[in-house]
């Protein structure tokens, strides 16, 4: 893969030159990462128009430098970050106004800019490195559906072993065992296993409920490779579904498939919604349609761009996006079908390659 480390730095850069200030502080590990390559969980780094200063402990003396290599100054601090920092501003010349990232910056290390940064005047900043983040290079796609792929050999294994009787622990047990088989890193976030009545929450944290004959099953989970994220829903029935499980799942599976096909790049977010928003509303379920369709994803499983019918900017030419429609009615259950969709030049590119026809197991 080719460095496009530099790139993203050197745009960062055109950034700040128009923020009119003259350095960034980020705090924020992802940012850190994308622009360094350093996946650590302790560092600071000081982006000027002339360097990258990148400080850590010496936890990471190893790391830092195989992973980053040449490109920033390197600062392996033995007390705080935050000394490190201040140690380093009082050799730097030529730097007077300094941004902080204002949506990561915690209030106490706020504190340490007024008490203990006076060498700088210093200027909030939000979303300067989510704007670049947001549209993602072919290396980039590559390594979420490389993520994608992960996923989906875990879905596929752990549904194999899916019959009533065990508990929604029991299945996530299974499912984020197979994706740790198939080479997830990490999990990008708890896997979601709500069955019955419980598929009716949307983020339903997996509890003992036995699994029975006649449920419906939903699973909502990720995997991470190299640090970049998938997130994918698939509902299906513990055995022979029902007429409405069946007509409520072709609903939402319709939703899915026309959104996936039609979104682009340049929509507003609110239009992008629409796309199944419309579809659900027309089929009567449009109450029971409460969240937004999608969320961007990358090096955090939430990222921008955002779809929903608040939202009026535009979605970012190369973004991946996750198209998720979902009908959910309290005391019966849901049904979500969530995909990974590249909005490439040419139009949209789904990542998730499984199934979505209805699944009847066990």
């Amino acid at each position: 893969m080719a460095d496009r480390r530099p790139a993203r730095a050197g745009a960062l850069r055109d950034a700040i030159t128009t923020a009119h200030i003259d350095a960034l502080v980020i705090t924020s590990l992802p940012n850190v990462r994308y622009l360094t390559g350093f996946s650590g969980s302790s560092a600071l780094l000081l982006v000027t128009q002339r360097d990258l200063h990148l400080i850590t402990d010496f936890r990471y003396d190893t790391q830092v430098r195989d992973e980053v290599g040449d490109l920033a100054k390197v600062r392996i601090e033995a007390q705080s970050l935050w000394t490190g920092l201040w140690n380093l501003a009082a050799g730097l010349t030529g730097i007077e106004v300094v941004g902080f990232e204002s949506a990561h910056l915690l209030h106490r290390d706020f504190q340490r800019l007024l008490a203990e940064g006076t060498r700088w005047q210093w200027r909030p900043q939000i979303n300067l490195v989510e704007a670049l983040r947001e549209s993602k290079d072919a290396d980039e796609v590559a390594l979420i559906r490389h993520a994608g792929e992960i996923a989906i050999r875990a879905l596929t294994k752990t549904i194999k072993e899916i019959r009533p009787g065990l508990t929604e622990l029991n299945v996530a047990g299974i499912l984020e065992h197979s994706l740790r088989d198939e080479g997830s890193e990490e999990f990008p976030f708890s896997a979601i296993v709500a069955s019955g009545p419980r598929a009716a929450l949307p983020h339903a944290r997996a509890s003992s409920r036995v699994i029975e004959r006649g449920d419906l099953l939903l699973l909502d989970f990720g995997a991470q490779y190299k640090g970049y994220c998938s997130d994918i829903t698939r509902t299906m029935v513990i055995g022979p579904a029902s007429g409405e499980q069946r007509e409520i799942y072709e609903i939402v599976k319709h939703a899915n498939a026309v959104a996936s096909k039609s979104v682009r790049a340049g929509m507003k977010g609110q239009d992008a919604d629409g796309l199944a928003r419309r579809y659900i509303e027309e089929r009567g379920y449009g109450d029971a349609f409460g969240h937004s369709l999608g969320h961007g994803l990358g090096l955090e499983v939430h990222e921008a761009p955002r779809l929903a019918k608040t939202v009026e900017t535009l979605l970012g030419k190369g973004a991946v996006v996750t198209i998720e429609p979902g009908i959910y009615r309290p005391g019966w259950g849901g049904v979500r079908i969530e995909d990974d969709v590249h909005l490439a030049a040419s139009g949209p590119e789904i990542l998730t390659d499984f199934t979505r026809e209805l699944l009847e197991v066990a």
